[in-house]
């Protein structure tokens, strides 16, 4: 069975199918999560005590490339942990660990949506005056001093 990844590798123009981003938007994710990455550890190298040398212990089963395909699978396929570790190779729990150590990168990253924004700010967004401003600038009212909706 082929691998997501290798299959967007060999096949770049079905990412959009496969992840729901085409391949050079996939490509500037995976370095703004590889640099994040590289933070995050030099991090936690500052703090930690160490046994092992440094460089020594297992490496990584997956790349961070891999990890990041496959947090953009099952965001956009949604499939069980065991099918995605099937097609990634690894266990269901490596997968399970994989997507939920990644996708906390990716929420760092991205801009959050507009309905996250309202949550983090309710009172704000309850005054009316704000509220029809915000319809205005995103199109959902044609005329502000009128607040009906567009008709379709």
């Amino acid at each position: 069975m082929t691998s997501p990844l290798v299959r967007i590798e060999l096949h770049p123009q079905e990412a959009k199918r496969l992840i729901g981003i085409n391949y050079e938007h996939f490509l500037a994710l995976v370095s703004l999560a590889e640099e994040r990455h590289k933070e995050k550890q030099a991090e936690i190298e500052k703090n930690k005590i160490r046994i092992i040398t440094k460089g020594g212990g297992r490496k990584p089963e997956m790349s961070s490339k891999e990890g990041i395909c496959l947090c953009l699978v099952y965001l956009r396929q949604k499939p069980i942990f065991e099918i995605l570790g099937l097609l990634f190779d690894v266990s269901k729990t490596k997968a399970n660990d994989a997507f939920n150590y990644w996708i906390k990168i990716l929420r760092e990253i991205l801009p959050a949506s507009q309905m996250e924004e309202v949550q983090g700010d309710e009172e704000k967004y309850q005054k009316p005056t704000f509220l029809v401003a915000f319809m205005t600038r995103s199109q959902l009212l044609s005329n502000p001093s009128k607040p009906c909706l567009i008709s379709i």
